[in-house]
């Protein structure tokens, strides 16, 4: 099929039904009157921690774009990218969820694209929201247009962008449990559960190119969230795509880093805090660094990551941002003060 004119009708033709829809993205509000406009945030990662970010970061503003790994291999979203050759939908269409308000049709919607078919024939194990995703794909030739026309149906709270339009699979160095040299794992699935330290990540493709959308997002951001999330293979493959990577060193917003609850991730197993951001610096060495975001309970002694962080030039916020003290899953409402204090023009 020939690809649809993204955004607009072909010159000289009628409008096109599969535009963009007027509404995604959205029109970043001006603020009250005499009062600013909210910030204009990029938050990047994939799976259940970007979620978690968006989730926090849609009580402080709508001029909100999640830019989303393309490199899961495993489950319904790898079924897709191996029988149809697309992006793997499965963390974009959790981000999208993840920007549905809470009235009675974001709650639905939410529902309905994060519902998964049971049993055990073509359709168990596939989501709705990955199957809606490629079907709109499938018709109109544009990956960035269909989700927009998915964030428009679901009334998400800002927009979703992948790193790349092309599948990547992301590659690390694993150094067994009891030493020796490294070898070298690939595909998302097999390094998050591979048996050892991983020294370092790269993609495959080497050098992919970028979302143009997406390195725009960050350009005219004036926040840039990254984390948490699966440190090695959902974070820090960003920093893996050189254009996207470019942007993120020369834009002039700010970044904030958000650490994790736990490290008992097998990726990340026996880490502390301080190893997480020593391994975002050694990734992106010129990536400047203005605010960490970390509960106390999951830093320890705090005195490694404070002194990283001096470095790094970076105001460490120590925040309770987890549900509860026994919980590793990050609660919105802290989490969303804890950036509003380290959006302060103050902090």
């Amino acid at each position: 099929m020939s690809e649809a004119p993204r955004g607009g009708a072909a010159a000289g033709g009628p409008p096109s039904p599969w535009a963009a829809p007027a509404t995604a993205p959205r029109t970043p509000p001006s603020g009250d009157e005499g009062s600013p406009a909210p910030p204009s945030v990029v938050a990047l990662g994939g799976g259940h921690g970007l979620s978690a970010s968006l989730q926090a970061l849609r009580h402080l503003t709508d001029r909100l774009t999640a830019v989303v790994t393309v490199a899961d291999d495993g489950g319904s979203s790898g079924r897709l990218r191996r029988e149809l050759g697309v992006l793997p939908p499965g963390d974009l269409r959790m981000a999208l969820a993840a920007l549905c308000d809470d009235a009675d049709w974001g709650r639905t919607w939410r529902d309905v694209v994060q519902h998964r078919f049971g049993g055990d024939g073509e359709l168990g194990g596939h989501a709705v929201g990955n199957l809606l995703i490629v079907a709109l794909w499938e018709l109109l030739g544009d990956q960035v247009a269909g989700l927009d026309w998915v964030a428009h149906l679901l009334g998400a709270r800002g927009r979703v962008l992948p790193m790349s339009l092309v599948p990547l699979d992301v590659e690390g160095d694993v150094v067994p449990p009891g030493g020796g040299p490294a070898r070298v794992v690939r595909g998302q699935v097999a390094l998050a559960t591979a048996a050892g330290r991983i020294g370092g990540v790269r993609l495959q493709p080497p050098d992919p190119p970028a979302c143009p959308e997406a390195v725009e997002a960050v350009e005219e951001a004036d926040w840039v969230v990254l984390g948490p999330g699966s440190w090695f293979t959902s974070v820090l493959p960003h920093l893996c795509v050189p254009e996207l990577a470019a942007a993120l060193v020369r834009t002039r917003a700010r970044r904030c880093v958000v650490l994790n609850l736990t490290s008992s991730q097998q990726e990340t197993a026996g880490l502390t805090a301080a190893d997480h951001l020593g391994a975002l610096a050694r990734h992106a060495p010129d990536l400047r660094v203005d605010a960490v975001v970390a509960d106390p309970r999951a830093v320890g002694d705090p005195e490694p990551l404070g002194r990283l962080c001096t470095d790094l030039g970076a105001q460490l916020l120590l925040r309770r941002v987890a549900r509860s003290r026994r919980d590793d899953v990050h609660d919105p409402l802290r989490l969303a003060a804890a950036f509003r204090d380290a959006f302060e023009p103050s902090a």
